[in-house]
């Protein structure tokens, strides 16, 4: 999301001017969209000659006029919105809970009710444009109890109009917050804005048509059964009577005019068509691409350059853009990759190669150290860790970067960590060898897991209190779950021998002992947790979605797919416009970098829910090309390594690095994977 306290540069010369621009033509655009509003609400397929005359002259009315005028501004207050609550990076909740509580965020309320009270203003606009029994709230009586003719009485027609707008507004803010409408994506092949945006416009046609008929159909059911206290409120509000000889609107009699519908139903199309066609150019612009320098040209742009951008956390959009042009300057752009390739002036030193690659190569890591700590949990749930699981991780991890060539140094110290063991090997005890967990066991992290299965997992943590703990009978019978035969041992015939019993240790003194308070509480609670886990309800809510899950760890990852794509292209082409070599001295942190990604990135499309394609979204405005980052990351990686391997072929044997990695690279190079 866009911080207006963010002082960065680019926010202030592009961001912002991209948004002014595409708000201008979102404004240019009203008096067009508003045209094709009157001549629908206007429509009579009986009288044509006077269909066309009678909305030609509602055009030049005085009240149309005035209407556009707030639409302009209706405009404005959307765009606004959109550049305040953009985000490049879209937030996907993995529980039911974390969905509730983003509805019920303040900042969430408050766009509901702007959003709610400008629809309401559309709608108005557009009943005074439709005009007839939907123009003024009152109207005289024609039939009241008292028989007084000047007593005025609400006009519901125009009341279902208000609040139709401002049900199409709520709709509006919820659905976008559910599809993550403020979620700009980059487009894989580049368009002009023109083309992008007339290739769009049948689909905003649609989806504002499609959306306002299920609007339309949710709002009717709430006001036939809640109808009457709205109007029972604005009755004694304004002092009006309700008309005796009409019928109520609430009623099945009432509702059932093809006219009204009709009505109601054209100016929430209007009113989601002129909001849409805001989102859809928003994107467009915002979303366009940015060429940054490889080299000042001026000391003062030094700040600007590829080199500096690439390395910057925030703006966010600054960061994407700034990859999308490494990508294609990698691609399409000779003179910008021997800027590149080259070297500084005095010196000789390829600070802008070091640059690009260190931070490319951090990002990749980044993504490796997420998927093998979720692969890591899941394979734990519920399960003993292993008392050398230091000891794996240590070889895990020496696997990666094996020889004289290490990985590069970046800045972010949490990157190159060690690879737990449990996800590249299997971790030990002894001499037994215990495989990977399936992840449908509890999972420790939730406030609803059974304190056994944490006390049983404690017992092999060292800094846990029920380290090296006597355990019960109860859970001794558990151990043939906990410990089973590796798969060597099951392939050799040979039968794999039990784990040794745990000695009893000393208790611990009685300085370190919980106090009865301490220890009350937290009886206390794990009784309360106990309590709750068994209420369907309340699982319902905290269960984690595992297609959520796994959309969140790759809800960044279009900056990786570029980062892959750039270095791939990069280096590929090295091996004929690098002069001086300096591609050549990374070379093998790149490959083993990718390589430990792409058994990662295996691993993980192993576990349930994450191979499966998520099901196609109905007609929304809301971008989901989110949903399927996973897979594109592992099509860009196998690329990637391909378009490097087609590139230097049998030279790739002299690269320095581990058997493993060796053994895979050679799958590549005989075209196996």
């Amino acid at each position: 999301m866009l911080s207006f306290k963010h002082n960065s540069w680019f926010i202030r010369k592009v961001v912002c001017w991209r948004a002014v621009a595409s708000i201008a033509w979102s404004v240019l655009l009203t008096p067009i969209t508003t045209a094709l509003f009157v001549f629908l609400s206007r429509f009579n397929l009986l009288h044509p000659i006077q269909w066309i005359s009678d909305s030609l002259a509602l055009l030049t009315a005085s009240s149309t006029i005035f209407s556009l005028v707030l639409l302009s501004g209706v405009v404005l207050v959307i765009g606004f919105f959109n550049l305040e609550s953009y985000t490049v990076v879209p937030c996907i909740p993995c529980t039911r809970i974390a969905l509730l509580g983003k509805v019920l965020h303040p900042r969430q309320c408050m766009h509901s009710l702007v959003h709610s009270s400008v629809g309401m203003l559309v709608s108005w606009c557009a009943a005074i444009t439709i005009g007839g029994r939907y123009r003024t709230l009152s109207s005289p009586c024609i039939q009241t109890e008292s028989g007084d003719p000047s007593q005025m009485c609400l006009n519901e027609y125009h009341l279902l109009m208000l609040l139709s707008g401002a049900f199409m507004g709520y709709s509006h803010s919820l659905l976008g917050l559910v599809h993550n409408m403020n979620y700009v994506s980059f487009p894989v092949i580049q368009q002009y804005k023109y083309l992008w945006f007339k290739g769009s416009l049948p689909l905003v046609v649609k989806c504002s048509a499609v959306q306002s008929m299920y609007a339309l159909r949710n709002y009717l059911v709430l006001y036939f059964f809640f109808g009457h206290a709205p109007k029972t409120w604005i009755c004694r509000t304004l002092n009006l009577q309700e008309d005796s000889s009409l019928h109520g609107l609430d009623t099945l009699a009432g509702l059932l005019d093809l006219s009204l519908l009709y009505h109601l139903w054209i100016s929430g199309t209007f009113l989601l068509f002129t909001w849409f066609i805001t989102v859809l150019l928003f994107r467009v612009y915002v979303s366009e691409m940015y060429s940054f320098p490889v080299q000042p040209s001026f000391a003062e742009e030094a700040e600007e350059c590829l080199s500096k951008i690439l390395p910057c956390k925030e703006p966010a959009i600054m960061k994407f853009l700034a990859l999308q042009d490494l990508c294609l300057l990698s691609q399409h752009s000779a003179t910008r990759r021997l800027e590149v390739f080259s070297l500084s002036q005095p010196g000789g030193h390829p600070h802008n190669w070091n640059a690009i690659s260190k931070e490319c190569l951090s990002l990749l890591a980044e993504l490796t150290q997420k998927l093998v700590a979720h692969h890591d949990a899941v394979a734990s749930n519920g399960r003993a860790k292993s008392q050398s699981n230091s000891g794996s991780e240590t070889k895990s991890w020496s696997s990666v970067s094996s020889g004289a060539v290490d990985l590069p140094k970046t800045p972010h110290p949490s990157i190159y960590l060690k690879t737990p063991g449990s996800v590249f090997q299997r971790s030990s005890i002894g001499k037994l060898q215990s495989p990977l967990t399936i992840p449908f066991t509890p999972d420790l992290d939730s406030p609803f897991s059974s304190p056994s299965i944490r006390r049983l997992t404690a017992l092999q943590e060292p800094n846990s209190p029920w380290f090296n703990a006597v355990q019960s009978p109860h859970v001794m019978r558990r151990g043939a779950k906990l410990w089973s035969a590796s798969t060597d041992s099951q392939s050799n015939g040979s039968t794999a021998a039990s784990p040794a019993p745990v000695p009893a240790a000393s208790p611990p003194p009685a300085s370190q002992k919980p106090s009865f308070l301490a220890q009350w509480l937290q009886n206390r609670k794990e009784q309360v947790k106990s309590f709750m886990a068994k209420r369907v309800l309340v699982m319902y809510l905290f269960n984690k979605l595992p297609e959520a899950t796994s959309q969140s760890l790759f809800a960044d990852s279009q900056a990786h797919i570029w980062a892959l794509e750039g270095l791939s292209h990069l280096v590929a082409a090295s091996y004929s416009e690098d002069r001086f070599g300096v591609v050549q001295t990374t070379l093998p942190s790149i490959l083993n970098t990718m390589l430990v990604l792409q058994e990662a990135v295996d691993r993980h499309f192993k576990l349930p829910h994450a191979s499966s394609k998520p099901l196609r979204s109905t007609c929304s405005m809301g971008d989901s090309s989110y949903k399927t980052l996973r897979f594109s990351v592992r099509a860009a990686l196998k690329t990637s390594i391909y378009r490097i391997t087609k590139t230097f072929g049998e030279h790739l044997n002299a690269v320095q690095m581990s058997a493993d990695h060796r053994k895979r690279l050679q799958q590549f190079l005989e075209y196996k994977e």
